[in-house]
């Protein structure tokens, strides 16, 4: 193995540990904190040595099935029929469930990632009123179609768990977010189809 490619594959797993033991969130961050174990992040950049976000996220993957084989399948079905729930809720507005809820590799701290899709943001937040829901809304920058837009984004909680529905125009439905980790289009499951992923997840808690 060269020695960049050493490099490179101690920094995703630093990365993936500060992830799962510290809580840190975004790749990116965890990526720059772990970087600073190695040398200066100008040079371990320009050296090819830091890791894709991808690699990151095997890492963490590979991390979370090590540590947590026992108590994972149970905790994936409990955030997977939690996000369910809202799906439901937000019906009208084409919810999707995206982001470690669908792809599985969850922890304790990991949250519920939706988007939805409607013109009036208004629309969601009187929904959630009607319904008694107490939330938060942040408007986010975010490159879509390679074009940085702010969005808004409504956080809600249920049981220490934070939902986080990110709020899409109604004609951006098609044109799905670009995921950090692949480079291609965030992989997304509407309600139908995380059904069918609860009875398979089930399948697996109940069998072990």
């Amino acid at each position: 193995m060269r020695k960049d490619d050493r490099i490179r594959g101690m920094i995703a797993t630093e990365a993936a540990r500060l992830m799962y033991e510290d809580g840190v969130r975004e790749y990116r961050d965890a990526k720059r904190k772990a970087a600073k174990r190695f040398g200066p992040e100008k040079a371990l950049s320009l050296g090819s040595h830091l890791p894709t976000n991808a690699e990151i996220h095997e890492e963490l993957a590979r991390l979370i099935g090590s540590r947590e084989e026992e108590v994972l399948p149970q905790r994936l079905l409990g955030l997977r029929v939690r996000a369910l729930s809202y799906l439901e809720l937000f019906e009208e507005f084409s919810p999707y469930l995206v982001g470690s809820v669908l792809s599985g590799a969850v922890t304790g701290r990991s949250d519920i990632d939706i988007h939805l899709f409607s013109d009036s943001v208004e629309a969601v937040e009187n929904l959630l009123r009607e319904r008694g829901i107490e939330f938060e809304t942040e408007t986010v920058p975010i490159r879509k179609g390679g074009v940085i837009k702010d969005y808004t984004h409504i956080y809600l909680e249920e049981q220490g768990i934070e939902i986080e529905c990110s709020v899409y125009p109604e004609d951006e439905r098609r044109n799905r977010t670009i995921s950090s980790i692949t480079g291609r289009p965030m992989e997304r499951a509407g309600a139908a189809q995380l059904r069918k992923l609860i009875s398979a997840t089930a399948a697996t808690a109940n069998h072990d």
